[in-house]
């Protein structure tokens, strides 16, 4: 199933440079640019309040939008640039680029795991360790996907669950060519404890025979 692209809201302004920037900032908006796809770059400009909520909220430029802007057609963008007052540190630019249906992009796609009630692993009492709940892939812009899916059916105590283990959404691959982890099954701490526990103690060492002492007597 594709993942849902997310709305983002602008208006489109008249007027480009550091003048028509600052007019737009007086007014309480963002001002930004849409570049790419062949077209001519479009100057809009965004709700302060409303950005700033969505910048805060974390992987804004690993995300793909769907930018609407009345009286255009919607287009898919990607964030890339945001320049920062340097004193507030807030946002005061921001720059995106347009994507075709069939762009290759990086995106965080999330990690679900099924089958837990017929892994025997956690049916012994292992825990679930989620090492990567999101995975950066190379994904088609067309095609995103929601999320993708680890099986822990038939998995033990012990076993760790790789990135080549699992099957990924057809058009995508992972940013890295490395085998990760992305969970393991771990024993329960009642069985870590009780292990420690049975383990024999280090006897403390014999204190040393005090060597005897040779006199020389002499009569």
């Amino acid at each position: 199933m594709a993942k849902e692209i997310p709305d983002l809201v602008a208006e489109a302004r008249t007027g480009t440079g550091k003048g028509a920037a600052r007019q737009a900032r007086r007014e309480g908006k963002v001002p930004g640019i849409v570049y790419g796809d062949g077209k001519d770059p479009m100057p809009v400009a965004f709700n302060f309040n409303e950005l700033l909520t969505k910048l805060r909220a974390g992987r804004f430029m690993s995300t793909l939008w769907n930018l609407k802007v009345e009286g255009e057609d919607d287009v898919r963008v990607i964030c890339r640039a945001v320049q920062k007052d340097v004193v507030k540190d807030l946002p005061s630019h921001i720059d995106f680029m347009r994507l075709r249906r069939n762009s290759k992009i990086n995106l965080y796609i999330p990690v679900e795991f099924t089958g837990e009630d017929k892994c025997p692993g956690l049916r012994k009492g292992g825990t679930l360790v989620t090492v990567r709940p999101e995975v950066e892939l190379i994904v088609t812009a067309g095609d995103i996907p929601a999320s993708i899916t680890v099986d822990l059916e038939g998995l033990n105590i012990g076993d760790t669950i790789h990135i080549g283990d699992v099957k990924l959404p057809e058009g995508a691959r992972p940013t890295v060519d490395r085998n990760f982890v992305i969970a393991n099954i771990a024993a329960p701490s009642a069985l870590l404890s009780s292990e420690g526990e049975d383990a024999p103690a280090d006897a403390p060492e014999a204190p040393a025979e005090p060597a005897a002492e040779e006199a020389d007597a002499e009569e």
